[in-house]
């Protein structure tokens, strides 16, 4: 009796792994995010958008060595991290200086706890943070005046020499100064890049909200803690304090609360936590603003409060089930 093999199958085509995941929601923000884009290039010429798609490369590229290996795909939310760490930077901010801020940002930012969803403290915020105390100069002392008429910086690299200053709103209201409110709400005064057309951080923040793509709750609660809290210090401040209107419109604090506050990973789950987080976020950077050596206080109260996200809904959750069992 002849020994008779099995017919051997054909190997099955190995499937192959996507290379990048398309996440609608993470898609939606970056939509958002484009006025502000579009806005860096016009008041601070076309290098923001030669450092915006430089930054959104390197992240792309160490975001994709970690997942490779895994087999995992690269994620849009890194985009969007990309995009926020790059419209948070002061316009004259070197190009390598930008590039340790983002790979910071995605490896001991994001990587590190797993990946996309897993981890605790906002990925562009941390690499921002990181950069800001290692290159204290190059993120608070360096910046320039904007472009204005027509053409704007669409057909500039960048601003002349002549134009750097240290006269953001927040300096000028410390010296005793006013900033009208027209010109923070269109943008054409010195700040980061994307951080200073209020409108069109409205317009963004609006329309990420509305396709349901950041908490409404965190956004609505950030702006209510700023508020609140820049009131009382404008009543006991005096002229040293921009008025309630202008604390909400300066520096970064709007872009904050649309673009950072809302991040769903950082962020708390919970309705009532969110609440109080937002609320928490906006005060805390009112006050550090007004009391600590930090002229822009948003990054900090971010940071910090993304340290008690996940306690709180535990706390929100254990007492929900308390209310229950009575």
């Amino acid at each position: 009796m002849e020994d008779t093999a099995p017919a051997s199958k054909e190997a099955a085509p190995k499937k192959k792994t996507k290379r990048f995941l398309v996440q609608p929601m993470m898609v939606h923000v970056c939509y958002g995010l484009i006025p502000c884009l579009l806005a860096s290039v016009y008041l601070f010429g076309l290098r923001a958008l030669i450092l915006a798609l430089w930054v959104a490369l390197l992240a792309l590229l160490t975001e994709g060595a970690f997942t490779f290996r895994q087999g995992k795909p690269v994620t849009s939310a890194v985009l969007v991290t990309s995009l926020i760490f790059t419209l948070s930077l002061p316009p004259t901010t070197p190009f390598w200086i930008a590039s340790v801020g983002i790979v910071f940002a995605v490896v001991f930012g994001k990587m590190v706890f797993g990946g996309f969803g897993f981890n605790p403290f906002n990925p562009a915020m941390a690499g921002r943070c990181f950069i800001y105390i290692a290159f204290p100069i190059s993120m608070t002392h360096i910046w320039t005046e904007p472009f204005s008429g027509r053409r704007g910086g669409f057909f500039q690299w960048a601003p002349p020499v002549d134009a750097l200053t240290e006269a953001t709103p927040l300096k000028l209201y410390t010296l005793g100064e006013t900033v009208p409110w027209e010109r923070l709400f269109l943008g054409n005064i010195s700040g980061s890049l994307g951080e200073t057309a209020a409108w069109l951080i409205l317009l963004g923040g609006v329309y990420i909200i509305v396709k349901k793509s950041a908490p409404w709750r965190l956004a609505v609660s950030c702006l209510l803690g700023g508020f609140g809290t820049a009131t009382l210090l404008w009543f006991l401040g005096g002229f040293s304090v921009p008025d309630p209107i202008a604390s909400l419109l300066s520096a970064s604090f709007l872009f904050g609360t649309f673009f950072v506050v809302t991040e769903p990973v950082s962020g708390p789950k919970t309705f009532p936590a969110q609440w109080i987080y937002g609320f928490m976020v906006g005060g805390l950077a009112m006050l550090l603003r007004k009391y600590s050596s930090f002229a822009e206080g948003f990054m900090f109260s971010v940071l910090f409060m993304n340290i008690f996200a996940s306690i709180m809904d535990m706390g929100i959750k254990e007492w929900k089930g308390k209310a229950r069992a009575e």
